[in-house]
């Protein structure tokens, strides 16, 4: 097979690293892929790192596509001018945190001198920390911003970057457009303003004055006091979850907590896991085998920056899973049967997420809104709210990918007051001789069954993949299939286009969300199919979700809705690939 040969484009950029302000070792492994890894040069710098659904997000190493210190100050060097350009004050500040991954406290100082260089204020933290309590650090803190260094639940090759406005809220539009401009101005290195770690501008924070504010703001949250009588396992997965999980679980009541101690030390090789992720039932192995030792009620498993939490519970003698949509109608329908809500509350989800939370909600009378995929278009709801005069009251967010967020003390993602939630629905079922998973039944037996699962189309990291992954998608929309698994489609929502177009009419409604590469189909049972390329993997993700509420048992009812669901799922994923 002949190698790939270079466009001129890569080669100015390879050669550019070559010969430019870089570290040996840096230019080393350039070279060294040069001559031997043709492909892989061309991964590494076949473009810009750019912010998706989560932030700048890729695997470490040398290269304009790598997450790297140059990488980050480049970044950071658009932050600060973007940051100048917005605000007028003389001071500005910006905070800055980190997890447990490799470079990922390298990174945060790399990030704090190019801050600093351009005389703003920095707040550095002194240990790592999730990433939802750098969110609410912004907003304590005032400042006009803030960095996470984390690649969330990937595999440990990566490393990340994500950016929080003053709400503390990951950045939307314009803001995410309007840094990666200034940073795609920068024509190299010489444009980046650097000071040393010791100049006046940073500032170390010490997070034990932090947690002890974090924890004050999460308990009004709490609507029944805790019981040592609930046994809790907890996982932190080598991350940072340990740092703060546990004593908020403790300061609810909830004392009896084993944990898994071959998991409690963070370690960026995320040893006993192939992938940190909570998802994934493997992932939680340990876990379970010590809730099943230990006799435990419930297992909770944070990822590494501890935003989503993973679920399983002993109920009648077995171990069970409960996953992200299952786990976010348990808790809307919690809340919606605690004390009277206050007026005009509302809660929201996304375009991919189960559709059993509108159903909770409308049965209810609470207002529910969906938004695209990622949870920094919940926390621009919250804001939109807040800074409105007749705004509604946010309740609770959530996605199905294991993220929630109870409270408007952070604006992201919150394993660490999700994982006290959890705990506490656990806690009052337990109390009245139930689980969760009767809490589900029943949930299913009122507002009917919702069945959700997710296909993955897998690529290559890398040019070679993401040219694949965009071929997919312009053929879906070039070619869009008028049937899936025999049942017709009544419409196709096309994200990028922002419309929605009847089959059987040339009828078309205007879709009020951002402009995003998603497309959404709708069949003839009322069953939901998503496609999009994933924000931070190279992936093409496929939601499915079907209801029925025909069934004779729960059982049953679950068992045709996951063959339907299969079916769909299996049926799209021929389109598409």
């Amino acid at each position: 097979m002949p190698n790939p040969s270079l466009s001129p484009d890569i080669e100015k950029r390879v050669n550019y690293w070559l010969t430019g302000p870089f570290d040996d070792q840096t230019k080393a492994e350039v070279q060294e892929l040069k001559q031997n890894n043709v492909q892989g040069l061309i991964d590494a710098f076949f473009t810009d790192l750019s912010f998706g659904t989560g932030g700048m997000r890729g695997i470490m190493g040398a290269g304009t596509t790598r997450m790297n210190i140059y990488t980050i100050r480049l970044a950071t060097q658009g932050l600060a001018n973007y940051l100048r350009k917005q605000n007028k004050q003389d001071r500005l500040s910006a905070l800055i945190g980190f997890d447990s991954r490799h470079h990922s406290h390298e990174f945060a100082r790399e990030a704090a001198r190019v801050l600093a260089g351009n005389g703003i204020h920095v707040y550095l933290l002194d240990e790592l920390r999730p990433t939802p309590y750098i969110s609410f650090s912004c907003r304590f803190k005032k400042a006009n911003a803030a960095i996470m260094i984390t690649a969330s639940h990937n595999p440990k090759e990566y490393n990340g970057y994500k950016v929080y406005w003053s709400d503390g809220a990951q950045v939307v539009y314009p803001h995410d457009e309007g840094i990666m401009k200034e940073a795609d101005a920068l024509k190299d290195l010489s444009s980046v303003r650097l000071a040393p770690l010791n100049d006046s501008h940073i500032e170390t924070v010490s997070t034990a004055a932090i947690d002890q504010e974090y924890l004050k703001a999460i308990a009004p949250l709490q609507h029944f006091p805790g019981s040592k009588d609930l046994k809790i396992v907890y996982t932190s997965l080598h991350g940072t979850g340990i740092t703060i999980v546990p004593t908020a679980l403790k300061l609810w009541g909830y004392s009896s907590i084993h944990f898994v101690d071959e998991q409690i030390k963070p370690d960026g090789d995320f040893p006993t896991v192939k992938f940190p992720n909570p998802e994934y039932k493997e992932t939680l192995q340990l876990g379970i085998e010590h809730l099943e030792r230990t006799h435990s009620d419930v297992l909770i498993a944070t990822d590494p920056d501890a935003d989503r939490v993973g679920t399983a519970v002993s109920h009648k003698g077995k171990t069970l899973l409960i996953n992200g949509n299952e786990m976010a109608a348990i808790c809307v329908d919690y809340l919606c049967h605690l004390k009277k809500l206050p007026p005009k509350s509302a809660v929201v989800t996304t375009i991919v997420s189960t559709e059993l939370i509108k159903t909770i909600a409308k049965a209810n009378h609470l207002q529910c809104f969906e938004v695209l995929t990622g949870f920094k278009y919940i926390g621009e709801k919250i804001h939109l709210w807040e800074t409105s005069k007749d705004g509604y009251q946010f309740l609770f967010g959530a996605e199905e990918s294991y993220g929630y967020l109870l409270g408007t003390h952070a604006r992201d993602k919150d394993a660490i007051i999700a994982s006290c939630l959890i705990a506490e629905i656990a806690s009052y079922d337990k109390q009245h001789g139930h689980t969760l998973m009767d809490r589900l039944y029943r949930v299913y037996q009122q507002y009917g069954i919702f069945r959700e699962k997710q296909m993955s189309i897998n690529f290559n990291p890398g040019k070679e993949g993401m040219d694949k992954m965009a071929a997919v998608m312009t053929h879906l929309r070039s070619q869009p299939p008028q049937a899936i698994a025999g049942k017709k489609i009544v419409y196709i929502e096309d994200y990028e286009k922002r419309v929605r177009q009847y089959s059987d009419s040339k009828k078309t409604e205007p879709l009020d969300l951002p402009r995003s590469d998603v497309l959404l189909f709708r069949l003839e049972d009322d069953s939901r199919l998503v496609i999009r390329p994933s924000g931070t993997e190279p992936k093409i993700k496929i939601y499915g979700g079907v209801s029925s509420k025909q069934f004779t048992t729960i059982d049953a009812g679950i068992q045709e809705c996951d063959k339907r669901l299969d079916l769909y799922l299996n049926a799209l994923k021929k389109d598409a690939s």
